[in-house]
């Protein structure tokens, strides 16, 4: 096996966390791979796949476009700008269905729940409300657990829908004007498994020979993942497991425990991550009794931002992290779902005593413990893996235990009721209208949303800290989701004293302001924490919600989005959400487009004419957060402000 040789030094070209740099150490020390080394393995990785200008959708392939010369197209006749239009559609597709086979889950678990065959108590009776409301299900007289019903099976018929009606979630949740613009495209979704299966033929070899006609099949597919996935998500999960609010936490890998069993739950679906936590505290006794000091729980990836933004458990750390959190030696059990998990882990966890759990049907890894969660016999199958952990603490190696001292205080739960709720202390009938008044006197110049991923192909972390500080320097108001927030976490970013150290002058007398008037005693953190992937929808409520207060559409708002080191194809899915809701959205590093100038063209100029949004691709850090600031100061000028 290769070695290599990594410092630990904060800036190097593999991270800028202290805790993972260590850890990278201490697995060259033992001889044990991570993604990294994968990655060095790899290159010089294929200047084809780069620019998207390689085709396999049928077996006469695979076929490549030479970019200097021939040939110019494939064996079927198809060229560059086709290829790699239906490349892009294709990879939006995969964080499309990610994102919605995760919301029919949450919908399935609601369900049960609400006929009383599941272990889950529902939470979010306000949620409930809000959208009933917005559904047109009436609630007066009906129980929560009636209401709740309605609500799961209204969601279940945009699933299983044989009308040509657009979807209902989205017709419910969006504005006038953006309906009628995306009905003018021809793009509003109807029954999102169809969209995803016309879509998957339409790329077939030898149907859709027109990339325009394909790019605008991927703002629909963007749109079913938009409220499909993440709008009907964040819903359903909210009145599931209750509408986050403020928690205070930490975050880094220093939130592991030498004394306590640890336990890292992974991936993306809150209804086992919730479990793992309730018998985590309930199961206590039962560690106590065995020699543990007790049982600690920490998330990675979005199970660890949907347990924190609701029951406070500490972040251990973001994608490229999972396999450090192994190598500490002091993971008892990791607990993992769907999306974002590496299958390397368990040849990770074979070099320590770490036990890996799967628990869903399309997501097993070989050699794991097996545990199939339901969401009837959730609480047997929690207990389970619960007990697995008690039973692998004490097969420690107490010579492989080294935990960083590395960790941060990090406050999640914004919610955009949070939000407002905060706001409502300085104007309780009107709680926009203290974050307006300061955006219009320029206190805050504007916001912008910093999701995504980690990328080992840029350094961990550091386009994200890089860009954040910039923006905040200028009294940009953040907003963070997923392995983002994750980083901004473990910098202090969404901590109060984050405030007074990142924040521009202006921006920290407001952000002082309203944390001081909800009681905090202080700042609100200069990047306020709105949860995990699919809780970007909160980010469009938002947004929606502004827009409406100012009377203009959501493309005439100072405001822009961006994912600094994308790497999942839900990036990409989000992103086109968001260009079709209309936010110019920045992507730091560079999607398989440029093989052609045609989609190139659509995607970061033309789109723009059809949906007011389009995508900005800068890999530098400092010039994508210059790009961001002239976007939103134009947009001021056009506002008259």
């Amino acid at each position: 096996m290769t070695k290599y040789s990594r410092t630990a030094d904060r800036f190097n070209s593999s991270t800028i966390d202290p805790a993972a740099a260590e850890m990278l150490e201490k697995a060259n020390r033992e001889n044990v791979p991570t993604t990294w080394d994968r990655f060095e393995k790899q290159k010089p990785q294929c200047g084809f796949g780069d620019l998207g200008l390689c085709c396999r959708n049928c077996l006469q392939g695979p076929c490549r476009i030479n970019p200097f010369g021939e040939p110019k197209e494939g064996i079927c006749g198809a060229d560059a700008d086709l290829i790699v239009a239906r490349n892009l559609l294709r990879t939006i597709l995969g964080g499309t269905s990610s994102h919605t086979d995760h919301t029919y889950s949450a919908i399935q678990c609601l369900k049960s729940a609400a006929e009383g065959k599941a272990p889950y108590p529902i939470k979010g009776t306000d949620k409930i409300k809000s959208v009933a409301a917005k559904l047109g299900i009436e609630t007066e007289g009906k129980s929560d657990g009636d209401v709740a019903l309605e609500i799961a099976l209204t969601a279940l018929s945009d699933f299983g829908s044989y009308s040509e009606e657009p979807m209902k979630w989205l017709k419910v949740t969006v504005s006038r004007d953006l309906f009628e613009k995306w009905e003018k495209l021809g793009i509003l979704p109807k029954n999102p498994d169809r969209e995803i299966r016309t879509a998957m033929h339409q790329t077939a070899m030898g149907v859709d020979g027109s990339p325009v006609n394909l790019l605008l099949s991927a703002l629909k597919l963007g749109l079913v993942d938009g409220y499909a996935g993440l709008q009907m998500g964040t819903d359903i999960q909210d009145i599931l497991f209750g509408i986050p609010s403020p928690v205070k936490s930490e975050a880094n890998l220093g939130v592991l425990s030498h004394d306590k069993v640890n336990i890292i739950v992974h991936g993306h679906m809150p209804e086992i991550s919730e479990k793992i936590v309730e018998w985590a505290r309930k199961l206590e006794n039962e560690a106590i009794e065995t020699g543990a000091a007790g049982i600690n729980v920490a998330g990675i990836c979005c199970s660890g931002n949907e347990v924190l933004m609701r029951q406070g458990i500490p972040l251990a750390g973001n994608y490229l992290s999972q396999e450090l959190a192994i190598i500490t030696g002091a993971v008892d059990l990791m607990v993992v779902d769907v999306q974002c998990i590496m299958p390397s882990i368990m040849k990770v966890a074979s070099c320590y005593h770490t036990k890996v759990v799967t628990t869903t049907p399309v997501g097993q890894l070989p050699g794991a413990q097996h545990i199939p969660f339901t969401p009837e016999s959730a609480d047997i199958k929690a207990q389970e893996a619960v007990r697995m952990a008690i039973a692998a603490f004490g097969k420690r190696g107490p010579a492989k235990v080294q935990i960083p001292v590395h960790k941060s205080e990090a406050w999640g739960g914004f919610s955009v009721e949070a939000i407002t709720g905060a706001l409502s202390m300085l104007d309780a009938q009107n709680p926009l209208k203290p974050l307006v008044d300061n955006i219009v006197a320029g206190n805050v110049l504007g916001a912008v949303g910093v999701v995504g991923c980690n990328n080992v192909k840029v350094t961990q972390d550091q386009s994200t800290i890089e860009l954040v500080k910039e923006l905040l320097a200028n009294n940009v108001l953040v907003v963070a989701t997923g392995c983002t927030a994750h980083a901004l976490a473990k910098y202090g970013f969404l901590s109060p004293e984050g405030a007074k150290k990142y924040a521009g002058e202006k921006l920290l007398a407001v952000l002082t302001a309203v944390g001081e008037a909800a009681g905090l005693g202080g700042p609100l953190p200069p990047v306020l924490h709105m949860g995990s992937c699919v809780d970007n929808s909160r980010i469009g409520d938002l947004l929606g919600a502004l827009a409406a207060y100012l009377g203009v559409a959501i493309k005439d708002l100072p405001v822009a989005a961006s994912a600094p080191e994308l790497q999942h194809e839900k990036a990409v899915s989000i992103g086109t959400w968001a260009v079709t809701l209309g936010v110019m959205t920045h992507v730091g590093v560079v999607p398989p487009i440029l093989g052609s100038p045609l989609v190139s063209k659509v995607l970061t100029n033309d789109v723009e004419g059809m949906t007011g949004g389009k995508f900005y691709v800068e890999t530098d850090p400092h010039q994508a957060a210059q790009g961001i600031l002239n976007h939103i100061r134009i947009k001021r000028r056009a506002l008259g402000i």
